[in-house]
């Protein structure tokens, strides 16, 4: 999706196993403030889980950094919105690219994996297991669902892991303003809460912080997705308004 508006922009990046229509709430409410918005489909997503099984963390980003680049040559300021791994791509962008306006992380996979969490991810693959049960539509509202994968890809959720260790020396770097955003419950980013100290206390730059006390993990189409579009824009106006 790619939305002609004003000069200031919005790219919006989904999660792991995800699709760009889990974020399409939010950027919607973007596209209806005025700003010119970028919902880009990340490699291996949206198609098969067997496509997704050969990418990695190398194409997500590399979509994420084209679809940044093509949104700043039409727009004077530029924020980026991400939930879950769309969160750490986001964060990724921003440690790369200092003029970015604001960052708005939503259920940010950001905090490390521990050592025995990978080993099991590994041992798993060792065995010949290449996909585990899914992750994805952690929803709170039984009339909402999400389309994903119904499985988990190993290899790629190992690439992830070792890109979310690399992000840790990024995360002080990053100077924009930052909104934060955790559900109060979320079983895929465990805890919560914890993630999103974690994340806000490593950001250099001045973070707002919103927790969303009736959704979990896939926000963007829970029951405070309607809150989330109107914190999420307001803040975007805010940071682009100079």
């Amino acid at each position: 999706m790619f939305h002609e508006g004003g000069r200031s922009g919005v790219l919006v990046v989904h999660g792991f196993t995800g699709s760009p229509a889990t974020m399409r709430p939010l950027a919607d409410a973007f596209v209806a403030a005025g700003f010119t918005v970028s919902l880009p489909r990340l490699p291996g997503h949206g198609t098969t889980i067997e496509e997704m099984a050969t990418t990695g963390w190398a194409d997500w980003s590399a979509e994420a950094e084209r679809a940044y680049l093509e949104l700043v040559a039409r727009c004077e300021r530029v924020v980026v919105a991400g939930l879950s791994m769309g969160a750490t791509l986001t964060c990724w962008l921003a440690a790369r690219h200092p003029e970015i306006a604001g960052i708005v992380i939503v259920n940010a996979a950001v905090r490390p994996y521990d050592a025995d969490t990978k080993a099991f991810i590994q041992a798993m693959i060792d065995a010949g297991d290449e996909i585990a049960p899914g992750i994805g539509a952690d929803i709170a509202d039984p009339e909402s669902t999400e389309l994903a994968y119904d499985g988990t890809p190993l290899r790629p959720l190992l690439a992830l892991a070792a890109a979310i260790d690399e992000l840790q020396e990024d995360l002080p770097t990053i100077t924009c303003p930052a909104l934060v955003v955790n559900s109060a419950v979320d079983h895929v980013v465990e805890p919560p809460e914890v993630v999103a100290d974690h994340v806000a206390g490593l950001l250099a730059g001045p973070v707002e912080r919103l927790v969303l006390e009736r959704s979990y993990h896939v926000a963007t189409l829970d029951y405070d997705k309607d809150l989330l579009a109107e914190r999420a824009v307001e803040f975007a106006r805010k940071v682009t308004s100079g």
